[in-house]
């Protein structure tokens, strides 16, 4: 199996070659109307790194950009670099394109190129109410699928059929671990990979699920998987044994790629949440740290040193409290 940091140098060259050779730069609507074959093509390495910053499987992100933009040749892809169909909310401050949706001249993003449509789209679906999506495997793009529908990205009561279509005949599922496709129309793989297995229940209410060479993975207040580090770990050896990027680990943990890790220490290998789902706050301990209470509830540290107007690197006193979720005002 390919491993994906290799697959993404891999994509970043081929999109490259075929950006220089069959459209215009990323962002830049094409001359010519272009196939779902060319438009997966020309945007799978930004989708797989996508998946690497937001946790996104690259297989719905690529779908909702072929459906939504129609492969690209939309006149929202087209005019406005919208290829989500994205609109305006109160906070939204870019650029603006009107187009008729659901109710005539309806307002929608307009992007200064497609890339940041991309990553507008993740950051899109942070929104609270996406939030279950995140608890789901990160190959289970049917639940994503659903899910989008279920917290209302789409109207459509078909839309969670037709991103699975599209998923499956273009196999874009592939990519969500680690595995490069060919976009020329050819005989499906008849090839599965094999199912997870399942064991025992873990004590935050999950599933443990044995993965790699028997390294089980727990879920967190049934929301965050995570694993336990063995003697001797690292963030690259753990990277290389997940099949994803030590950078990417150290990020979620908030630690440096390059620190230590001590035995039995958890490592979560999903973004950690902005609040707490069991607790409202809590009582430091001499010598705890802003970053080990951060672990303990997997809340962002960020979000915790902003709720309690600290410093990411705090030490905490006897008896502090922490408030682990947003203050109400």
């Amino acid at each position: 199996m390919v491993k994906p940091v290799d697959l993404l140098k891999t994509l970043v060259l081929t999109t490259l070659v075929v950006v220089g050779t069959a459209f215009s730069s990323p962002g830049q609507p094409p001359a010519d109307r272009i196939t779902a074959e060319q438009y997966i093509e020309q945007w799978k390495a930004v989708a797989v790194k996508k998946m690497k910053e937001h946790g996104i499987p690259a297989s719905i992100t690529l779908a909702q950009g072929l459906l939504e933009s129609g492969n690209g040749n939309s006149k929202l892809a087209r005019e406005a670099n919208n290829h989500f169909g994205i609109k305006c909310t109160p906070d939204w401050t870019g650029g603006k394109s009107y187009h008729d949706d659901d109710a005539k001249n309806e307002c929608f993003r307009k992007y200064r190129d497609a890339e940041q449509s991309y990553e507008d789209h993740a950051k899109f679906l942070q929104r609270p109410r996406y939030a279950g999506l995140f608890e789901l495997k990160p190959t289970d793009y049917k639940g994503w699928a659903h899910g989008l529908k279920k917290a209302g990205y789409a109207t459509d009561p078909k839309y969670p059929q037709k991103l699975i279509d599209l998923i499956e005949r273009y196999r874009l599922h592939d990519l969500d671990r680690g595995v490069d496709v060919t976009y020329k129309p050819a005989a499906p793989s008849t090839t599965k990979p094999a199912p997870p297995k399942h064991g025992r229940r873990s004590s935050g209410g999950g599933d443990v699920i044995t993965i790699g060479a028997s390294r089980p993975v727990e879920v967190f207040e049934g929301r965050i998987k995570f694993v336990r580090a063995k003697q001797g770990d690292t963030f690259r050896k753990l990277a290389a044994e997940l099949e994803m990027t030590h950078g990417m680990l150290a990020r979620w943990n908030d630690m440096d790629k390059e620190a230590g890790l001590s035995e039995g220490q958890v490592v979560f290998i999903q973004p950690k949440r902005a609040a707490s789902k069991t607790a409202a706050e809590h009582t430091a301990k001499g010598g705890e740290t802003l970053w080990g209470v951060s672990q303990q509830y997997g809340v962002k540290l960020a979000k915790l040193a902003k709720y309690n107007g600290l410093s990411t690197d705090a030490k905490l006193t006897e008896g502090q409290r922490i408030l682990l979720r947003k203050p109400k005002r």
